[in-house]
């Protein structure tokens, strides 16, 4: 928030919603009387509307121009449950006529912005800051089970706050809980902070897409059913544009609590309650680029991050976008369900007749460690054939994972999966690498490599296949076999070794590579 902006709130007139009628007990419907709050300070140029200790049932609240929703410690702003029946007039508002039916290249759930709890078009000068709590007890995730209303039926709200072509954004020191399909969609935003959140919900946690000189920091996510922080850069606006020059820094991202238990401070385990999963790696909660990704991403720096519980990070551009000029610093991993980093230059092509694959480049990852409790996936480096992943360096990578997979595995040939949806499960849950499965890469860095394996692993360390130029230098394996460091099929000019041994070159590599006991052990 600009300075100036941030003396201004100090001294702006004070608006409060139960002078125009709210009640604040949880029965009354308090949304029209906001709405008439926000509109008396739009009236006097701007101000604040302040929620003062209480529960005030709602449907959609509209957003405005230097406006500031200050929600007070015991304020909770409460999503009201929709109409059973669908509605023009009631419940949440109907989603804006947009250009999102011409451009169908996203789910339903990130194409509007009216039909959620707090929304706002085309606004400047916005704040929403705590310490109370959005619970969008109301709203539908998207999900399509029995007893569930259709997101897209009207009067039904999906996401708890939505922004689209905004500027001058500032969320701070709120409370989320169970937010619907999204909890803060921000779409084609500009000079936006994020800051200081708790939020623990059902689907996505903070969505950005098509944004520039975004700042999500110190934010605790819960998201056991979808990602935490996503990065996204879709036709949502009806045009390409690049999300780009964002910063995440500082938060903590988990796939692993029961809903509402990071919240309420019981930290709840998924495996000890009525929400276990079948298949525990269906965790999310993760920071991601993508799936959609139309217009592009660029200069983003990902710093200081813990993942707990969750699929590791994942970098995707399946639908023609240029990725590139990624930094990841400092990030740590727990109790991972999956693989730990995942870098996919794939062709979905979800997009206008004649979408090109993209380009993916220019990705630094340093100083990470990662736990895996469950799934023994290495680092994924996918592109496809004739469209290289370009310019990947990862240095001081530690990988703790259980290990035992078998030689029948380590023989495993494994799909292209070209146009298949980006998850490391299109290649398989087995991938015949214990700390790197590389593909279709030109330019790979990767330096002081550790990587141990609670059991004895029988496949290689690294696995490559149309590898071109770069540097492979490991630093420490615990239970991975001497004689077999480097798997490598078309892979050239890559220099390889280990610490204490004796370094090589890759020329034009055999498909296994043997290397000598006093290589691999220095």
């Amino acid at each position: 928030m600009a300075e100036g902006m941030e003396n201004w709130w100090h001294h702006a007139p004070v608006f409060d919603p139960r002078d125009f009628g709210a009640k604040g007990d949880g029965i009354a419907l308090d949304s029209p009387a906001i709405n008439r709050a926000i509109q008396k300070a739009m009236d006097a140029g701007g101000g604040t509307v302040r929620l003062s200790a209480g529960t005030y049932r709602s449907f959609s609240i509209r957003l405005a121009s230097r406006i500031r929703l200050h929600l007070e410690q015991g304020a909770v702003l409460l999503a009201a449950d929709p109409p059973p029946e669908p509605t023009p007039t009631g419940g949440y508002d109907l989603p804006e006529a947009n250009l999102a039916a011409q451009f169908p290249y996203q789910d339903f759930g990130h194409s509007y912005c009216r039909n959620s709890l707090l929304s706002g078009l085309g606004l400047t000068d916005v704040v929403i800051d705590g310490p109370g709590l959005i619970w969008g007890a109301g709203l539908v995730n998207g999900d399509y089970e029995p007893g569930h209303l259709p997101a897209m039926q009207p009067g039904v709200g999906n996401k708890a706050i939505a922004l689209f072509d905004c500027a001058r954004v500032t969320i701070r020191d709120i409370n989320i809980l169970e937010a619907g399909h999204v909890a803060i969609l921000a779409a084609g935003c500009t000079d936006m902070v994020v800051e200081r959140l708790r939020i623990d919900t059902n689907r996505d946690g903070v969505n950005l897409d098509c944004c520039r000189n975004v700042r999500v920091e110190a934010c605790r996510i819960n998201s056991p059913n979808d990602d935490g922080i996503c990065l996204k850069s879709s036709y949502v606006l009806g045009r390409l544009a690049m999300t780009e020059d964002i910063l995440i820094r500082g938060n903590w991202v988990s796939g692993r609590y029961q809903i509402g238990s990071t919240l309420d401070g019981s930290y709840r385990l998924i495996d000890e309650g009525p929400e276990k999963l079948c298949n525990v790696t269906h965790r999310t909660g993760r920071i991601k680029f993508g799936t959609e990704s139309n217009g592009g991403f660029r200069r983003v720096r990902i710093l200081d991050n813990h993942l707990q519980g969750s699929r590791g990070l994942a970098l995707e551009t399946v639908d023609g976008a240029l990725l590139e000029d990624v930094t990841i610093r400092g990030l740590t991993m727990r109790d991972l369900r999956h693989a730990p980093i995942y870098i996919r230059l794939g062709a979905r092509l979800r997009g206008p007749a004649g979408t090109r694959p993209g380009i993916l480049r220019g990705i630094t990852i340093e100083d990470l460690d990662a736990q895996q409790s469950f799934s023994a996936m290495p680092i994924i480096i996918a592109g496809i054939p004739g469209h290289r992943i370009e310019d990947v360096v990862m240095r001081h990578i530690h990988l703790h994972q259980p290990g035992g997979q078998s030689a029948r595995i380590a023989r495993r040939r494994v799909p292209e999966a070209v146009a298949s949806y980006p998850d490391p499960e299109c290649f398989g849950v087995d991938l015949p690498a214990a700390g790197l499965f590389a593909r279709h890469v030109k330019g790979l860095t990767l330096h002081r490599f550790t990587v141990n394996c609670a059991k004895p692993d029988k496949r290689p360390l690294t696995w490559l296949q149309d590898v071109i130029g770069g540097s492979i230098q490991t630093r420490h394996l615990h239970n991975l076999p001497a004689a077999l460091l480097v798997h490598a099929e078309a892979a050239v000019r890559i220099g390889v070794r280990q610490d204490g041994g004796r370094p090589f070159m890759l020329t034009q590599a055999p498909r296994y590579l043997p290397v000598s006991p006093e290589d691999a052990h220095g």
